[in-house]
């Protein structure tokens, strides 16, 4: 009878489990095909979905090619895998998505600001303030987090790397904060000069560079490398523009393409450009901040090849389970972008305090057991980001106004933010 009764529990048990993977097939399958009826017909799914793919590549990059190490003290400090496993350089060529970030944000906003219905002042006060609202949201958080931490024992060199790593995505949102308030030159620009418009970017970087790298470098200030910051990354986004503008075509695309790869070839193997396009701990030149040729050279090839496939990724996302996702990664951009540093945070942070050294988590990144265990924790970080995300994007959609109260709170963020600003200017 015993025999019988498990036998029994054993061959029901794989059909629950398929009843249940079943059910959950059905309801995706139920809410892409609501996401897909909602979907306007001359929605672009290609610039969406190309979006997409550069904003999941923001916290996959910093997860992957971002570690910790452990002190004697328990305090974390920053570190990368780069810094031991050089041959992981390439990674960061796929990972290192921001140009097509630049360039997709370019086209919208062409497309957006030839149909405003007010005035440029308004049309860039509403762009500005829907990135703000997020930026505020999270240092008004962390403001907060700061002082609490630190009463639970978290020591203050781990708070100190912690505010590096969020604010890291953040000077991003204000440097496209700017490059959104350029948009209207842009449009003139390219209306003009079509691609040629970025020439002007390219050739400022190329001067830069040569100075602070040249056979002058040694005359040259540190502080020169600042002037590539803007040009670099208004590179991708005057494509943008024109492309949105009509002033791109396969041709253009093409040569950028070539052009682009050709360019970033010659300056790692002819004038040994560092490999890693993101911030390697210890080494004197980084190709990122600010920007170097190299980061331009890519993203004029990405941005080709982007073009190139437009016509290919919209047919791809016309299939619903694939257009989906896609617009659940676009609507969740901001809470994306603020906060998925402090996904990775809420593991490391306890599995410090809690756990010691942590294989792939809290110790150092300089084995092949690292970089498998960092993989395997990532949908851990994923998952803590969709349960920080659900909370966080209250600060993404238009705050209450108009009350004593919501004018109370949007002080009380304000000055929060504000000290948030003067502790990571106090820490540096």
């Amino acid at each position: 009878m015993t025999i019988a009764m498990a036998k029994t529990e054993t061959e029901t048990e794989p059909a629950t489990k398929t009843e249940t993977a079943t059910k959950t097939v059905t309801k995706f399958a139920a809410v892409a095909g609501a996401i897909e009826a909602r979907t306007p017909a001359h929605r672009d799914r290609a610039i969406d979905g190309l979006r997409a793919l550069a904003l999941l590549a923001v916290p996959t990059g910093h997860w992957l090619l971002g570690g910790f190490t452990l002190d004697g003290d328990g305090a974390l400090h920053n570190a990368s895998p780069l810094a031991v496993f050089g041959g992981l350089a390439p990674v960061s060529w796929v990972l290192q998505m921001l140009g097509i970030f630049f360039l997709v944000g370019g086209y919208a906003s062409a497309l957006s600001y030839r149909r405003r219905k007010s005035t440029t002042g308004a049309w860039l006060r509403q762009r500005l303030v829907r990135l703000g609202r997020p930026v505020l949201g999270v240092t008004a958080v962390w403001a907060v987090l700061l002082p609490a931490l630190y009463a639970l024992g978290v020591p203050g060199t781990t708070l100190r790397t912690g505010t590096t790593l969020v604010i890291q995505p953040l000077w991003f949102v204000g440097v496209y904060v700017v490059v959104t308030a350029l948009t209207p030159y842009c449009v003139r620009t390219a209306r003009r000069l079509g691609v040629w418009a970025a020439a002007p970017l390219l050739g400022s970087v190329a001067v830069v560079d040569f100075l602070r790298y040249g056979p002058y470098a040694q005359d040259v200030p540190s502080w020169l490398s600042v002037l590539n910051i803007l040009p670099g990354w208004l590179f991708a986004y005057q494509l943008g523009v024109a492309w949105g503008e009509g002033r791109i075509g396969r041709r253009d695309a093409r040569a950028l393409l070539v052009g682009g790869a050709l360019l970033f070839a010659a300056l790692l193997a002819l004038f040994h450009y560092p490999a890693s396009m993101v911030g390697v701990p210890g080494e004197a030149r980084t190709n990122s901040h600010p920007p170097s040729l190299l980061v331009l050279a890519l993203a004029a090839a990405q941005s080709g090849a982007a073009i190139l496939l437009r016509d290919r990724i919209g047919a791809l996302l016309r299939r619903p389970a694939l257009w989906a996702p896609v617009v659940v990664v676009n609507l969740s951009a901001m809470t994306i972008l603020c906060w998925h540093q402090t996904a990775m945070l809420a593991a490391a942070v306890p599995g410090a305090a809690l756990g010691g050294a942590v294989t792939g988590l809290t110790t150092a990144p300089d084995s092949v057991g690292w970089i498998v265990a960092r993989l395997a924790w990532l949908p851990l970080f994923a998952a803590l980001l969709v349960l920080i995300g659900g909370r966080a994007r209250a600060f993404d959609g238009p705050w209450a106004a108009g009350t004593r109260a919501a004018r109370a709170r949007r002080a009380a963020a304000g000055l929060l933010a504000a000290g948030f600003a003067v502790y990571v200017v106090n820490s540096y």
